[in-house]
C-alpha cells in the first residue's frame, strides 16, 4: 500500500475529488501531525474509508531512542519490511527566557535524516557500510522522519528547522526519490521547509552533482571530502576511484549557490591520517577560488574501528591555519558523544541486542 506522504499537493489533488481535500489532508498531516485518518475531523466519511483502503500513513515505527545531556536525540526507525534507519534531532541554540519570563530567542534545531538502509559507498570509516546496502528509501520514508521526530517533540507546526541530508546512505545514490522529498519539505501547504534551509551532503558522485545543479533547486550543497590527495581519500572512500578529487571540484565549480551561502567541504580529521599542516595547505589550494567553508569534524570512534580521534590542539591548528590563508574555517562541536553518536551505531546496538 502507498503511503500518504509520497505525494506532493499537486499529485494529491489529482488523486482527491474535490480537489480542496487535498490541502485538508496536507494539513492534517503536515501541521497537525495525524497518525491516523480517523483523527481528519472535517473530512467526509466516505474519504476517509477512501484513503484507508488505498494509503497508509504508518510507514515506520520509533523503536528505539537515545537522549543526550546536550539535548541531541537519536531515533531509530523499523520500517514497514522490518528493516531499521537512523535520524537524529540535533538542538542546535537552546531557548532563551528573559528574567521576565518572556522568550528571547527560542530553540533552534537541525534534523539529520537518511536515504538509503545501508549504503554502497562503503567508507571505511563509517559503521553504516559494515552492513552493506540494503535498498533506497521511498519518498514517504524521507518525508515520515521528520514528520515523526516533529510529532514525538511536539515541534509546532510554524516552528522552522534545518534539514541536513547526512544520515545512512548517499543521498545522490537515490537522486529521484531524494529530489522528490527536498519539493514535498518545501511544500508551503506542508511542512515549510524552506530549500535554503536544506543542505545534501554527498560522498562525491560528481554527474550526480552536475545533474542536481542543473535542477537548481536552491538547496545547499555539502561535499564530504575528507582528504586532499586521491590515495588517502580513496582507502576512505573506495568510490573516489570512479569519481576522483578532480571530478567532484569540477562539478561543485558549476553547481548553482546562493550568492549568501557557500559550499560546504565536510573534512573528517582523524588522528595521524590526515590532521597535519600539509594536508590543512594543500587543502587550501585544492578549494582555491570557490566560495567555500570547510567544516573540521572529530572522528567519533565506535567498537572495531582502527580510527583514531584527533587531538583538539591539532584540530585547532588545522583550522588556524585555514583561516590564516582566508578560508573560512569551523569545527563542529561534537553532539551526543554520551549516546550512539555515530552513523548506524544505534543500528548496530539493536541488532547486538545491546541497551
Amino acid at each position: 500500500m502507498q503511503s500518504i506522504y509520497d505525494f506532493t499537493l499537486e499529485e494529491l489533488k489529482e488523486k482527491l475529488k474535490p480537489s480542496f481535500r487535498a490541502k485538508q489532508v496536507y494539513n492534517w498531516l503536515y501541521k497537525k501531525y495525524a497518525s491516523s485518518f480517523e483523527e481528519m475531523k472535517n473530512l467526509p466519511k466516505d474519504l476517509i474509508e477512501e484513503l484507508k483502503q488505498n494509503y497508509t500513513i504508518d510507514v515506520m515505527q520509533i523503536i528505539k531512542k537515545e537522549k543526550s545531556i546536550d539535548g541531541s536525540i537519536k531515533y531509530l526507525f523499523r520500517l514497514y519490511d522490518g528493516v531499521t534507519v537512523e535520524a537524529v534531532l540535533l538542538l542546535m541554540k537552546k531557548k532563551k527566557i528573559a528574567e521576565d519570563g518572556t522568550i528571547e530567542r527560542s530553540e533552534k534545531y537541525t534534523v539529520c535524516i537518511s536515504s538509503q538502509v545501508g549504503c554502497k559507498v562503503g567508507c571505511s570509516f563509517c559503521l553504516t557500510a559494515k552492513g552493506g546496502f540494503v535498498r533506497n528509501l521511498t519518498v514517504g520514508e524521507y518525508i515520515a522522519q521528520i514528520v515523526n521526530i516533529k510529532r514525538d517533540n511536539e515541534i509546532p507546526e510554524n516552528k522552522s528547522l534545518n534539514i541536513v541530508y547526512m544520515g545512512m546512505g548517499e543521498p545522490l545514490d537515490n537522486y529521484n526519490n531524494f529530489v522528490k522529498a527536498v519539493k514535498i519539505f518545501s511544500e508551503l501547504d506542508g511542512l515549510a521547509i524552506s530549500r535554503r534551509r536544506q543542505t545534501v551532503s554527498t560522498s562525491g558522485i560528481s554527474t550526480k552533482i552536475e545533474k542536481l545543479g542543473k535542477e537548481d533547486l536552491g538547496i545547499q550543497l555539502a561535499i564530504s571530502l575528507h582528504a586532499v590527495d586521491d590515495e588517502l581519500r580513496s582507502e576512505l572512500i573506495p568510490m573516489n576511484k570512479a569519481y576522483n578529487i578532480k571530478t567532484i571540484i569540477d562539478a561543485v565549480r558549476k553547481f548553482p549557490i546562493d550568492t549568501r551561502k557557500k559550499v560546504m567541504f565536510e573534512y573528517l580529521v582523524i588522528k595521524d591520517k590526515n590532521d597535519d599542516i600539509k594536508s590543512a595547505d594543500n587543502l587550501v589550494k585544492l578549494l582555491n577560488g570557490i566560495n567555500a567553508k570547510v567544516n573540521l569534524i572529530y572522528f567519533n570512534p565506535y567498537p572495531g574501528t582502527t580510527y583514531q580521534r584527533p587531538e583538539s590542539k591539532d584540530m585547532v591548528k588545522f583550522q588556524e591555519y585555514l583561516l590564516s590563508k582566508g578560508l573560512l574555517c569551523t569545527i563542529r562541536e561534537s553532539k551526543g558523544l554520551d549516546i550512539s553518536a555515530a552513523c548506524g551505531q544505534l543500528k548496530e546496538k539493536e541488532a547486538n541486542g545491546s541497551t
